[in-house]
């Protein structure tokens, strides 16, 4: 279990790289995600924010800075409305490729959890 513990920050400060160059090069791709209480000329600077935000809390995890637990959490908790808005729209065709499968969408939601524990094995104290 140690050796899980160790790299699962890992783990996920690739998946927040990933997602993060993804959300600056290609922000349209999480518009349709967006929760409809967003105005919508705010998506593509949220959607941006987002993606920086996924890029420093990686950086921060991979060396296992103090603020990098706490902030990916954060992080995490903040685009979760996002991914219920996805799971609420899926079948609609209104979420392009795999999102707009139900089971898709509603599968992604129970996942926030591991990434949340994965996040907080980054703590000095682990």
């Amino acid at each position: 279990m140690s050796r899980i513990r160790r790299r699962a920050p890992d783990v996920l400060a690739a998946m927040f790289t990933i997602s993060g160059i993804i959300h600056l090069m290609r922000p349209q791709v999480f518009a349709p995600i967006m929760p409809r209480v967003v105005p919508a000329k705010h998506h593509r600077a949220l959607i941006h924010v987002s993606g920086l935000a996924e890029l420093a809390c990686a950086g921060g995890l991979v060396r296992r800075t103090r603020w990098a637990p706490t902030a990916s959490v954060a992080l995490l908790a903040a685009v979760f409305p996002a991914n219920v808005q996805m799971a609420l729209d899926a079948g609609s065709g209104r979420n392009p490729g795999p999102s707009d499968n139900p089971a898709v969408a509603w599968g992604r939601l129970p996942l926030q959890l591991p990434m949340f524990w994965a996040a907080l094995q980054a703590r000095p104290d682990h």
